[in-house]
Formats: C-alpha cells, structure tokens, sequence
C-alpha cells in the first residue's frame, strides 16, 4: 500500500487535514466580505431594509447588483475550471527534491497570499476582480495538488475516515475564519481578517509541508505513470462500466451548483435582506463550520460501515428538506443559525464522502488526474451556482431568500444523479481498489 502500512494513523491524518485547514481559512472570508464589498451602497438593498424598519450596515462598497457581483465572484472558478484538472494531472507525474506534491504548494501559496492580502484594499471594483483573479490562480496551483494526499496516502477502505477527520480541519479553519474574522472586522476593519488569513493560511501551509512525507513508492509512480488528463475524461465518457464516474461527477455538479450560489449569497442574504452587521453576519455564519466540523468524522465513519452513496443520499434529503424551509422560515438571526447547523450536518454527509467516491472509480496511479475531474465539476459549478444564483435574485426584486430555493432544486437534481449509480458497480470498483 502507499503508505506501506495497513494501520490506520490518526497522526499522519491530522497533519495531512493542515493542508486543508489552511485551504478553509480563507475562504470564509473571502466568500463573507468580497460580495458584501462588491454590493454595499446599492440602492435597492437600502430601501428595503428600511422599509422593513432596518439599519443599513456600515460598509463601504461599489453599489454592484446581485448578478454582476455574482458574477464577479465566478471569475476565479473559470480559471480553477482548466488549470486545477491539469495541475492534478501533471502533479502526478512531478517528482523532484521537495517532492510530488509539495513543488505545487511551494508555487501557488505565495501568489494566493499576495493577491488576498491585497483585496481589501481595491479602490474600484476592477481592481478587487484582478486580485481575486490573483488569489485563485495561485489557489488553483496548489489546492488540487494539496487534496491529492487523500489518494496518495490511505487505502481504498480508509479513504472516507481520514476524509472525514481532513474535513474535520477544514472546518476548525472555518471556524477560525468566520469567528476571528467577524471578531477582527468588527473591531481593527476591513483588512484585518484578509491579513491574519493569510498569515494562518501560511502556518498551517507550513505544518503539513514539513509534516507529510511522501514515499519513494510515489516517486516511482511518478516516474511511470503517464496519463494525461484527457485519458481521464476519456474514461467518464463513453465507457459502459465507468457510468458511475459519470454519475457522480454530475450529482456533484449539481450539488455545487446549489452550495457555491448559496454560499456566495449567504452573507448578502444577512446584510442586506435581515439587517445583520456583516461582522456579526460572520460571526453567525460560523454555525454552519461548527456544525460541519462535529459531523465530519461521523460522515466519514458512516460512508466507511454503511457505504458512500447511501450516506451522500440521506444527507442530499436532509439538505431538499432543511432549504426548502428556510425559505419560509429565516426571518431572523435564530432561524438563521439553525438553518446552519442543520445545513452543516447534513452537507458533512455529502461532502466528505464524494471526494472518496470519486476515487473508487479510478486507477490508483491517477490519483491526481481524478481528483483533477472532482474539481473540475465542482469549479464548474461554481461558475454556474452564483451566476445563475445572481440572476434568478435580481430577477426576483433582489431578493437573496430565493437562493435557498435555487440551492433546494439543484440538491434534488444531485439526488436523483447519484441513485443512477448501480450498487453493484460500486462494490466492484471498490473491491478492486
């Protein structure tokens, strides 16, 4: 096995989930701030909070509509769309001093650094757009890369367990996010949670660059193995027994479709449809990272004992369900938290176990290629998910509550994608792996 070893090593799990905690530092705060700074002065958000007799929070921004700061918010996702697959395909076959992986983290984490450090301080709404094109690019460079570990690392069986204690530090990094930043934000301003991400982001960077060791059994795969990403893809399409790729590749479209609209829109739908301050509607929104992070592990020990697709089915459900009434329900900060929690167990459900899912449809020696096919749906995604999100709430009077709605549908349709996957074929591809 890769890492020589059929013992399952809680150690060497926590500090490969470093990577990922680092990864989930900034993105809550870039996903909190960025469109509130895009939207902040519209008018159209000023006039209905105070036609429901609510303040207008005190931020500055460009006054944007809902579908061209969504928008804005995708453009680094078109980018992740083309140069995360082939990042992870290439990074297969990297192999020098640093090592497989690492040589990728050692390039993008400077350029990601600089590009968030200097969000904050756009002066026009172009300006912010190049840093996030910044950002994301140097990102893009490494997240693939970073996620690998999970292939490389730990056998077929252990895949959705040690998934589930890595997500478990992504959402401590989350959490870390969403209630230092709202902490910072509130009290030393605006650029105050970009500069302490990024300096937490580089630290966790660190551990996991000098904490995980990769083999000489990767170096030798490295060397050997020459799939280029298009083998990959060749694979999902038009190949009767790898249907199942196809399927869940599309049900986490979907999914990421309703999530990523969501999730862009979700501090826009506190600031400017509930009259939260957007310190506090950070602060609020860490329910949904601590709820995730308590269920992360349980999800994965589920997917392990009772299977993956079952596990993603019920937590799909819940998700239809819990959004679905939010819609009618959310009219305050207390249904506005437990909207989170729930959202955030059940979304541990599915997403920890669909990475590992992906996986037991591939070949070991691609594990970069196919995590490269993972994020090609899910940065597709969200390309689509806060576009199209963007446009269905200014169509509808700018209204941020549709979103739970718009992310309730395309949940539904990721259901219905993962129950065309066969059980059977599942227990084949995961028996081989």
């Amino acid at each position: 096995m890769k890492d020589g070893s059929h013992r399952f090593s809680y150690r060497k799990t926590f500090i490969v989930g470093f990577g990922f905690l680092g990864i989930s530092i900034i993105w809550p705060i870039f996903n909190q701030f960025i469109p509130l700074f895009l939207q902040a002065g519209n008018p159209v958000f000023e006039a209905q909070l105070l036609a429901e007799g609510r303040s207008i929070p005190d931020i500055v921004g460009f006054g944007l509509a809902p579908s061209l700061a969504l928008f804005i918010m995708t453009w680094d996702n078109i980018i992740n769309i083309f140069v995360q697959p082939w990042v992870g395909a290439r990074s297969d076959r990297t192999w020098n001093r640093f090592g497989r992986r690492k040589p990728w983290i050692l390039l993008g984490l400077p350029i990601a650094v600089v590009g968030f450090i200097l969000l904050p301080f756009a002066q026009t709404a172009l300006a912010l757009a190049a840093f996030i094109l910044i950002t994301n690019f140097g990102m893009a460079l490494f997240r693939s890369p970073t996620v690998a570990w999970l292939g490389d690392l730990f056998p077929a069986h252990d895949r959705s367990k040690a998934n589930g204690i890595i997500n478990l530090m992504g959402g401590v990094g989350s959490l870390i996010a969403f209630l230092g930043g709202g902490f910072l934000f509130n009290n030393f301003g605006r650029s105050a949670p970009f500069v302490a991400g990024a300096i937490l982001m580089i630290a966790a960077m660190l551990v996991a660059l000098f904490g995980v060791r990769e083999t000489k059994t990767l170096e030798e795969d490295a060397i050997e193995t020459k799939y280029p990403l298009m083998d990959s893809l060749r694979q999902v399409i038009g190949k009767s027994h790898r249907g199942g790729l196809f399927y869940i590749l599309l049900g986490i479209l979907f999914w990421f479709i309703g999530f990523n609209a969501l999730e862009a829109g979700l501090s826009s739908f506190a600031v400017f449809s509930l009259g939260i301050s957007p310190g506090s509607a950070a602060i609020y929104s860490a329910s949904i990272s601590l709820s995730f992070m308590i269920f992360a592990l349980p999800a994965g020990l589920l997917g392990t004992n009772y299977g993956r697709r079952g596990v993603i089915l019920v937590g799909l459900t819940g998700l239809v369900i819990v959004l679905g009434a939010a819609f009618f329900l959310v009219q305050g900060a207390v249904m506005f938290i437990v909207t989170l929690v729930l959202g955030g167990l059940f979304w541990a459900m599915v997403n920890v176990n669909s990475l590992p899912m992906v996986y037991d449809f591939g070949d070991e020696r691609q594990v970069g290629a196919f995590t490269g096919l993972y994020y090609f749906s899910s940065q597709l995604a969200a390309v689509i998910g806060p576009t199209l999100g963007g446009v269905v709430v200014e169509q509808m009077g700018s209204q941020y509550r549709w979103l739970f709605l718009f992310s309730a549908f395309f949940m539904a349709l990721a259901w219905v994608a993962v129950t065309r996957i066969r059980q059977s074929e599942l227990t084949t591809v995961t028996t081989a792996g």
